[in-house]
């Protein structure tokens, strides 16, 4: 699969002009090198991912403070009766990203697809909660995602999570050219409703999921890892 084929097709439809092309083409190695640390970093393989042409936001006004802007999403897909993971990385965040924040997200949606894999290995995961706000999104998926340190041997993108994601995606400086630059700009954006952002799984489909060898193993490893780490920042004192 090509990751800027969706890029490049918007380009050639007139959707996506030049300079917002160019933007993303020319700043797309971020995201290759990216892949690449968060490989290395964990040992495992990270699933495909694609630049969606697009600011994704939760409302049609990504300002108002239960809405918010998307900047990359993990999506599980049925496709012949078998579960395949793609991750969905907007076009702002590679053309307006730092390379720090655009590895923070990269590696934060790499967690939601170890966290997935590690449900449905398990056959943990029929569906997703419903949740109507991004507050709550982010209190949701704080909860059920693996420690950065549990994962990652490099501290430096450790630090790149934790700081970029305390309760939810917080970068000041990129949500603002987003909105003035992106969106103010009138270029291509998509809304999602989080009110219905709910992954609903075949029981069967799941439990034809291929793992690699001792993926399964590893991802318990991770799991209580994390769960001994969290245990002890929530006894340490306030």
């Amino acid at each position: 699969m090509d990751p800027l084929f969706k890029v490049r097709e918007a380009f050639g439809k007139g959707l996506l002009p030049e300079a917002a092309h160019a933007a993303v083409a020319s700043r797309f190695p971020l995201v290759v090198s990216g892949i690449d640390r968060i490989e290395r970093a964990s040992g495992l393989q990270y699933p495909v991912a694609y630049v969606e042409p697009s600011a994704v936001v939760s409302a049609p006004d990504p300002s108002s403070m239960a809405r918010g802007i998307l900047f990359a999403r993990t999506v599980p897909l049925v496709l012949g009766g078998d579960v395949r993971v793609v991750v969905q990385v907007s076009a702002p965040l590679v053309a307006y990203g730092l390379k720090g924040t655009i590895h923070a997200v990269l590696a934060h949606e790499f967690l939601h697809f170890l966290e997935l894999v590690h449900r449905a290995s398990r056959m943990g995961m029929l569906s997703d909660e419903v949740t109507g706000s991004v507050f709550e999104s982010a209190h949701a998926d704080r909860g059920r995602l693996f420690e950065p340190g549990a994962v990652f041997r490099d501290r430096t993108l450790v630090s790149h999570v934790t700081k970029r994601f305390p309760a939810g995606f917080r970068d000041a400086r990129l949500e603002r050219k987003t909105i003035d630059l992106w969106i103010g700009g009138g270029l291509p954006r998509t809304a999602v409703q989080l009110d219905s952002n709910t992954a609903r799984l075949p029981a069967g489909a799941i439990s034809r999921m291929r793992l690699g060898d001792g993926l399964a193993e590893r991802l318990a490893g991770m799991a209580e890892k994390s769960l001994r780490m969290q245990g002890r920042r929530a006894g340490a004192p306030g």
